[in-house]
C-alpha cells in the first residue's frame, strides 16, 4: 500500500512541475483576435463600437452574469466613454474605457478586471472598408502574469477569450446588417 501512495505521490509532484515549468514556457504577454466581416458602413459599426451603451447591446461579457450591475461614466462616447461593472458571478468586476478614436477606423479601450483574476489590457477595435461590407477586428493585448499562465496550460485562453469574441462579433453583425 504505501509503494502505491509513494508512486501516486511522485505522479502527482511529476504533474506538478510540468505545469509550473510549461507555464514559465508561455509568454509573458497575451493577445487574442478575432474578426467578422459585416454588410454594413464602417460609420454604422463605429457608432456601435464607441457608444458604451449601444457597445453592452451587443458585448458578451455584458450577457455572462444577469446579476451584473453596469455604472456608465464620462461622455456617452469617444474617449473619456466608460463603464464599471460589478457581477456576484462569472463577470466578476472592473471597468472598460475608450482611451482613443480615430472615426471611423479604429476604437482603442483599457480593459481593468479585478475579479475573478485580475487583467489589465488593451482592446482595439480595427473596421477596414472592403467594399460594400466592412471588415472588423477585436484585438485584446496585455501582461500574462505566471498565475494566469499557470491557469493557460489547463484551459487554452485563445479558445476561451476568443469563442467569447466570435459570440459578440455575431451578435454585432446581426445588430449592424439590420
Amino acid at each position: 500500500m504505501a509503494k502505491i501512495f509513494a508512486i501516486l505521490g511522485i505522479a502527482v509532484l511529476a504533474a506538478a512541475a510540468w505545469v509550473l515549468i510549461r507555464a514559465a514556457m508561455l509568454p509573458k504577454g497575451i493577445r487574442v483576435s478575432r474578426s467578422v466581416t459585416i454588410r454594413a458602413t464602417r460609420e454604422k459599426i463605429f457608432g456601435l463600437i464607441n457608444d458604451m451603451k449601444a457597445f453592452n447591446q451587443w458585448n458578451p461579457f455584458a450577457k455572462m452574469d444577469p446579476s451584473t450591475q453596469t455604472t456608465y461614466r464620462g461622455p456617452g462616447s469617444g474617449p473619456g466613454a466608460a463603464f464599471d461593472w460589478k457581477g456576484t458571478g462569472k463577470a466578476g468586476k472592473g471597468s472598460l474605457a475608450i482611451v482613443d478614436v480615430a472615426s471611423p477606423a479604429t476604437v482603442t479601450m483599457k480593459l481593468d478586471i479585478l475579479k475573478p483574476m485580475e487583467g489589465h489590457n488593451n482592446v482595439v477595435f480595427a473596421l477596414q472598408a472592403a467594399g460594400d461590407a466592412t471588415d472588423v477586428s477585436w484585438t485584446m493585448t496585455g501582461p500574462y502574469p505566471y498565475l494566469n499562465r499557470i491557469f493557460a496550460t489547463i484551459f487554452n485562453m485563445d479558445k476561451m477569450i476568443g469563442g467569447t469574441f466570435e459570440s459578440g462579433l455575431a451578435d454585432l453583425k446581426k445588430i449592424a446588417e439590420q
